[in-house]
């Protein structure tokens, strides 16, 4: 097992090695890591926590009533109440703000013709892994530009810092046991600011369709005559992987790679019961949103014939300064993720190509074996 904080900081990392029966792939077995951690790479995440007080000041407008105390905004609400807290508090300034777009929009400002102006524009632009570098230039160019910004929680603060300085950011983040917004929510959202005339700014982590619900919310607002551009992002797979030197196809070691989300809509297919058509010892799997489900997939994965000894690493927030990682082979993957505390967001990826990363313990041996073996 390897855990490193990121990247950049392997060499600060003391290295021991555990000699055991070598692995298939010529590597004795795993190389473990030990670094130093403090809980300030916690605390300064670059993710939009829900209850962040930082989240609270730079949302400060949302929050600013006559009704309400504004010290509620320095304090952390409590997890059963939070959501109705929010709603309530945003629904004053929400509703000031759509009125401020509509009489505008109604006095002809827009065009300063007085004729009818026609809705605005809608734009679901992906953010990628964190890294804000990462962005295309276009994204940065709407962002900059929009009257309202609807963001997810794994928009990094950094992007955040892009957006204009007389826009409003609009929290509508989701975690596991709580979503700031129901989809159906966001759909009105979407829908009420641009039939407002608004330009408004869906900020999505990584890709807008690649599990990010972008399809949806371009679906609902097609069907209402709302015109939708995408912008899209780096998704998590793509970044991840080249942070790590891991191609996620390779001649004659992975034909093809597979996305698959960790967990479905609720009354969807279970996705653990794709693992017998994913086991294939010649692609390359990533997972999205896995941590709950992976013992189960892990499993499922080598019962339907996936090498026990298939390289595999999980990354909790990579590309940025907080990035952990473990590598391991699958059978141990569940238990060091386990060992390790990885939290969400964190992708896994398993297969050959994984040991070809430059920082797979042996790395140099494994790489051989494989290319000799193509």
């Amino acid at each position: 097992m390897a855990l490193v904080n990121r990247v950049s900081g392997f060499s600060s990392c003391s290295v021991s090695s555990h000699f055991g029966k070598a692995k298939t792939f010529g590597l004795n077995p795993i190389c473990s890591l030990n670094c130093t951690s403090s809980s300030s790479s916690y605390s300064s995440s670059p993710f939009t926590e829900k209850h962040s007080i930082e989240r609270y000041q730079r949302d400060s407008w949302v929050y600013n009533t006559q009704v309400e105390d504004a010290s509620l905004c320095n304090l952390p609400f409590d997890s059963n109440s939070v959501r109705e807290n929010d709603i309530a508090l945003q629904l004053p300034e929400l509703k000031k703000m759509l009125g401020v777009l509509r009489e505008k929009r109604e006095s002809g400002g827009c065009d300063g013709g007085g004729g009818s102006c026609g809705p605005g524009n809608v734009y679901l632009v992906g953010t990628g892994p964190g890294d804000p570098e990462l962005l295309t230039l276009k994204a940065v160019r709407v962002i900059q530009s929009a009257h309202l910004l609807l963001y997810d929680r794994l928009v990094s603060n950094d992007v955040l810092e892009l957006v204009g300085p007389d826009a409003r950011l609009l929290y509508v983040g989701k975690t596991a046991g709580y979503h700031s917004r129901t989809q159906e929510e966001i759909h009105e959202l979407l829908l009420s600011f641009a039939e407002a005339g608004a330009t408004v700014v869906r900020l999505k982590g990584g890709d807008p369709l690649v599990f990010g619900r972008g399809g949806e919310e371009m679906d609902f607002l097609q069907n209402q005559g709302i015109q939708v551009k995408v912008i899209p992002g780096i998704t998590a797979a793509s970044g991840i992987a080249a942070e790590l030197g891991i191609p996620l196809t390779h001649r004659g070691i992975a034909n093809s790679v597979r996305f698959l989300t960790g967990h479905s809509r609720k009354g969807g297919t279970d996705p653990l019961f794709v693992a017998e058509n994913a086991a294939d010892p010649d692609s390359t799997l990533v997972v999205y949103m896995g941590l709950s489900t992976l013992p189960s997939l892990a499993l499922k994965l080598m019962h339907h014939g996936l090498p026990s000894n298939t390289p595999a690493v999980a990354v909790e927030r990579g590309t940025t300064p907080q990035q952990r990682l473990v590598f391991t082979e699958l059978k141990n993957l569940a238990d060091e993720i386990s060992s390790a505390e990885l939290v969400s967001p964190t992708l896994i990826v398993i297969g050959k190509v994984v040991a070809l990363s430059p920082f797979w313990p042996h790395s140099s041996i494994e790489a051989s074996l494989l290319v000799e073996a193509k």
